[in-house]
């Protein structure tokens, strides 16, 4: 056994036990706020926890670092955040719209995949919605965040699979998984089509 996987099974069980979940939470939200990819934690996490316990520990991380991004776009990285989103047309474009649009707003975006998490959480910030409903809106990640998660834990079944062949696992279970997967892919697209087309309806990707 080499030194890498001697060090992967050793920290691989503490990752997985309960305190290991609780450190994962503070990880991720310093994660979303320094404006890195959520996408490969949330899989990590969905490996590590399960599609379910995985996406309550990506939604609470996530929650927090949106929080923290917002706080800051707002109150103290407002210049920072202003030359950062210059180059995204779409999210200066949210402004102007939000103070119409309110929680509705917050809410579809979350729910469309045109927009990346992690840089709109400073373009609401820079925006005049209020924390409330800015709070309120994060409840649109959660499709995606079950996604994700569940691609993680499938990831996990399929580097798992051999027990499968070897019937030292259930099938049925395994498949029941992977059509879990498939339903909550469609739902996701079903519903990023239709918040994207509500907003595309109002012009605010236009625009």
């Amino acid at each position: 056994m080499d030194d890498s996987s001697s060090w992967l099974s050793q920290v691989l069980p503490l990752l997985q036990s309960p305190l290991g979940a609780v450190l994962f939470v503070p990880l991720y939200a310093v994660w979303v706020t320094l404006l890195l990819p959520g996408v490969w934690a949330s899989m990590l996490a969905g490996a590590l926890y399960g599609p379910w316990w995985g996406s309550l520990v990506v939604f609470i991380g996530a929650c927090l670092g949106a929080e923290a991004a917002f706080l800051l776009g707002r109150h103290w990285l407002r210049d920072w955040a202003r030359r950062r989103l210059a180059a995204v047309p779409k999210l200066q474009s949210l402004e102007q719209a939000v103070s119409k649009e309110g929680l509705k707003l917050v809410l579809l975006t979350r729910l469309s995949p045109a927009f990346p998490f992690s840089l709109l959480n400073f373009a609401y910030g820079l925006s005049e919605v209020s924390l409330r409903d800015y709070s309120i809106g994060l409840i649109g990640i959660l499709p995606g965040t079950i996604l994700f998660c569940g691609l993680g834990a499938l990831a996990g079944d399929v580097a798992r699979f051999g027990e499968v062949l070897s019937g030292r696992a259930d099938p049925l279970s395994w498949a029941v998984r992977i059509i879990g997967l498939f339903a909550t892919l469609a739902s996701v697209w079903f519903v990023g089509k239709a918040a994207q087309r509500v907003l595309g309806n109002n012009e605010i990707i236009d625009n």
